[in-house]
């Protein structure tokens, strides 16, 4: 990767860069049997969108606090590149009722309405699909994103030295994750079953192949399986690293 990355999104735009066409996240949700693969340039394509809704739409700008109530999941991979890209505050399951926007998943909704701020709500459903009916006081991810920008261009400059992350109730800059991803993570091909609530998990999760040029099974729901079929996984994928 490019040793001049300061953010998340640098490291983003580095790998796509770099080669676009490669697996960068393979999701699984083993509560639904789910299976995605993004390449870095679909993956990158979201996060544009994304972004995109999150600067214009929902006008946060750099410095809000963007609450994510979302578990492990390719969509919350890419709202976390999204903040990054803007340079807002990612702040993993913060308090809603104090941040600027909330992005929460179906089973979040109640806790969500405390943000007297704009709310998006996710369904996370297979192939990204969209709620049967969108949440009272909400706006639905998967209606909104489609018809975004395919690019995104910040309003400000994203200063690597401000915060990006809060994670565990430790906060951390741009620089920081960057420089924490590239030496606790991996060039590995990582599968991950952690939370996305933890440092580690997130680092396992994300930011460390992302850093290292790895790539990433992302696995919801990994302890409904038994050993012998995450073996299976493990062999069909080509994982070369595992963190549960």
């Amino acid at each position: 990767m490019n040793a001049t990355d300061r953010t998340p999104a640098d490291l983003l735009r580095s790998a796509l860069a770099a080669d676009p066409g490669r697996p960068l996240v393979t999701f699984y949700d083993d509560a639904t049997g789910e299976r995605v693969e993004l390449s870095v340039a679909t993956f990158a394509n979201w996060v544009a969108k994304t972004s995109n809704l999150l600067q214009g739409d929902l006008a946060a700008a750099p410095g809000d606090r963007v609450a994510l109530l979302l578990p492990a999941h390719w969509q919350t991979a890419v709202w976390l590149l999204a903040c990054a890209s803007v340079g807002v505050v990612a702040d993993i399951g913060g308090d809603p009722s104090t941040a600027d926007v909330v992005v929460s998943g179906p089973d979040a909704l109640e806790a969500a309405r405390a943000c007297s701020g704009e709310r998006v709500a996710l369904a996370l459903r297979p192939l990204g699909g969209r709620f049967p009916q969108t949440p009272d006081g909400f706006v639905d991810y998967a209606v909104e994103v489609p018809s975004q920008g395919d690019r995104f261009v910040p309003f400000a400059p994203v200063d690597p030295e401000e915060p990006a992350l809060i994670v565990a109730g430790r906060e951390f800059s741009g620089a920081e994750v960057v420089e924490r991803a590239r030496a606790e993570g991996t060039g590995d091909r990582v599968l991950s079953g952690l939370p996305y609530d933890t440092w580690d998990g997130l680092n396992a999760g994300l930011y460390g192949p992302l850093a290292n040029g790895g790539s990433l099974v992302l696995c919801r729901h990994l302890e409904r399986l038994s050993e012998e079929a995450i073996a299976q996984r493990i062999e069909s994928e080509r994982v070369t690293a595992t963190r549960r």
